[in-house]
Formats: C-alpha cells, sequence, structure tokens
C-alpha cells in the first residue's frame, strides 16, 4: 500500500468515525484557515492577484469590516467579506481584532445571554461591532458605548460553533 493510498483511507476512516482531522493552517502564518480578521485601515484596495502590479477590482472603505481569510500568498491575503466579494488585500491592512456585522433585519442586545434578558439597545443589519466574547449560542458586543449580547445566528464574522474568550 503506497502512502497516498493509506492517507485517503485513514482520512476516509475519520470522516467515517466522525474525528475531524486537523484544521488546514495557512501556509505563510500557520494559522487556521479560513479565519476570521477585519480591516484595520479606513481604506484598503482589492486585488485581483497578490501583489501591486494586479489590478485593483475595488476598494473597501470601511475600517473594523470583517472579512474572512481564505489563502495566504507571501504578505497577502485573499479575503471574502459578507457578500461573497473578495480579492487579495496587503496584510497590514488587516488586523486580528474580532468584529461582526449585523446579517439580521434587526437585533436587540440584551444584558445576558438569553431572551429573556433585559434589553440594551436594537442594532440594524450592516451595522459592525467589535467582539467581547462568544459563547455557544451568543456573542457580547461593543457598538457605540453600548455593550451587549447577540444571538450568534444574526452575526457575520463569527463561526458557529465558535467560542472566544
Amino acid at each position: 500500500m503506497t502512502e497516498r493510498v493509506f492517507l485517503a483511507a485513514l482520512a476516509a476512516c475519520f470522516i467515517a468515525t466522525g474525528v475531524a482531522a486537523e484544521a488546514e493552517r495557512g501556509p505563510v502564518t500557520n494559522l487556521p484557515m479560513p479565519r476570521f480578521v477585519s480591516m484595520k485601515a479606513t481604506e484598503g484596495n482589492v486585488r485581483r492577484g497578490p501583489s501591486l502590479s494586479h489590478r485593483i477590482d475595488w476598494v473597501y472603505n470601511r475600517k473594523d469590516l470583517p472579512l474572512i481569510i481564505t489563502a495566504e500568498y507571501g504578505h497577502w491575503r485573499r479575503v471574502e467579506d459578507r457578500d461573497g466579494q473578495g480579492g487579495w488585500v496587503h496584510y497590514s491592512l488587516l488586523s486580528g481584532v474580532r468584529t461582526v456585522m449585523v446579517d439580521a433585519e434587526e437585533v436587540v442586545l440584551r444584558a445576558t445571554p438569553d431572551l429573556r434578558a433585559p434589553e440594551i439597545a436594537n442594532v440594524k443589519r450592516g451595522v459592525v461591532a467589535r467582539i467581547d466574547e462568544c459563547v455557544r449560542d451568543w456573542c457580547r458586543l461593543r457598538k457605540a458605548g453600548y455593550r451587549g449580547w447577540a444571538p450568534k445566528a444574526a452575526l457575520w464574522g463569527v463561526g458557529s460553533d465558535e467560542v472566544i474568550e
């Protein structure tokens, strides 16, 4: 049995038994991929390829915008936004500070992660907020002086099974 056949059989065994293989890692940073980040800059060129010689397709102009990194090449990261649009941006324009975008029409921030908890504020679709922490189904967000818990399912920029402390 060749090594390739053995590894394929081993992977099939993990899949069949429900044991997840180790997450994919970026070839440059060795960080998990895909992974969420945010825009550090207020303006960032999105290019067709990973170099200054590639054409600029558009410009992100929203600081703290959550993005997901899907590839790495040298100092460049391939990112996608909530709408699935993406391209290559220089790593210096990105931050590990975690943010989310409200994906539901409106979200109520609550005092605790409970639908019966007192309301803190209402947040509309498209609002970007910083993440303080996330538990199983909820994230504690910070925006414009308000702090409160929102259901994870109403947010884009955090994985459904992700816990952030």
